[in-house]
């Protein structure tokens, strides 16, 4: 995943043009942020990308500083301007050394913050890329203080439909396989989160092409990354019954891509009161490092 989105960040203008769910869906997630109730004094976004939700997070929490994290160092290149320098007071600046966002390449599962350090993460579209998202979910808990935050959206199993029906009537599964929301609640609950709310939605593209897809998802580094993706290069007649399959779905013109968008949030809890006003800590967290380890 690091190669296919440091491919993408070296065309920044095919990126910015293709990015167009990526950019709709980090808007409808700040229009839900308005709604919770909270002022971090350090936010995350994981898996900023070109840091095209930096700046609507700045005007959100404009005293917060902003920590743009992704591990495709082309990517956070062109994160790092993503807001100007007049999102954050000049005295902030000085004494901070940095300006309003300060990149920190790392993986979700491995972030190289002490624990309960950030008050809130944010990741838009990015966690379906994870290969594991309950370690990842473990490792947000770890680095998040007490009533912190996590935000998030990602692909959920009916994306690409239209294609995966298509390929599988051609040659087999050439589309990348995404959770279930329910999944993903359960995910949170494992991995001690409070309050869990998820719902979902979809949202539908349409093409002239099937081409004009394609080029999209290169575009964005958007393509299957599943260790266990076929290797091998499909043949022409497999190509051809693909794309037959997929004209059958036409309509008005136009050819449909569905992307089934998951959003969750949930909340750091504070520890559960026992007996006696003792408090109740989770084994599994008793001598973790500030990487997460026991």
């Amino acid at each position: 995943m690091r190669r296919r989105f440091a491919r993408a960040a070296a065309a920044p203008e095919d990126y910015d043009k293709a990015s167009v769910l990526q950019q709709e869906v980090a808007r409808r997630m700040l229009e839900r942020l308005e709604y919770l109730r909270l002022a971090p004094r350090l936010v995350l976004d994981a898996g900023c990308g070109t840091g095209h939700a930096l700046k609507g997070l700045a005007g959100r929490f404009p005293d917060a500083r902003l920590l743009a994290v992704d591990s495709a160092l082309p990517m956070l290149a062109r994160a790092r301007y993503a807001v100007g320098a007049g999102a954050v007071p000049a005295w902030m600046r000085r004494w901070l050394g940095f300006g309003p966002v300060q990149p920190v390449a790392a993986d979700f599962d491995r972030l190289p913050l002490p624990d309960a350090s950030v008050g809130c993460i944010w990741s838009n579209l990015a966690l379906h890329w994870t290969a594991d998202p309950s370690a990842t979910f473990a490792e947000w808990r770890r680095v998040l203080v007490t009533e912190g935050l996590v935000l998030f959206s990602m692909l959920g199993p009916d994306t690409l439909k239209e294609l995966r029906a298509a390929w599988g009537q051609a040659a087999g599964a050439h589309v990348h396989r995404f959770i279930d929301m329910h999944d993903v609640g359960d995910m949170l609950v494992h991995a001690g989160f409070a309050d869990p709310v998820m719902d979902m939605e979809t949202i539908t593209l349409t093409y002239r092409d099937l081409d004009g897809l394609f080029a999209d998802l290169r575009a964005t580094g958007s393509t299957n990354a599943h260790v266990a993706r076929s290797r091998g290069l499909a043949g022409k007649d497999a190509w051809r019954t693909m794309r037959a399959a997929y004209e059958v779905m036409r309509r008005d013109g136009t050819l449909p891509a569905t992307f089934e968008i998951i959003y969750g949030h949930a909340w750091k809890p504070q520890p559960r009161p026992g007996k006696d006003g003792v408090a109740v800590v989770r084994v599994e967290d008793i001598g973790r490092s500030s990487h997460g380890r026991r």
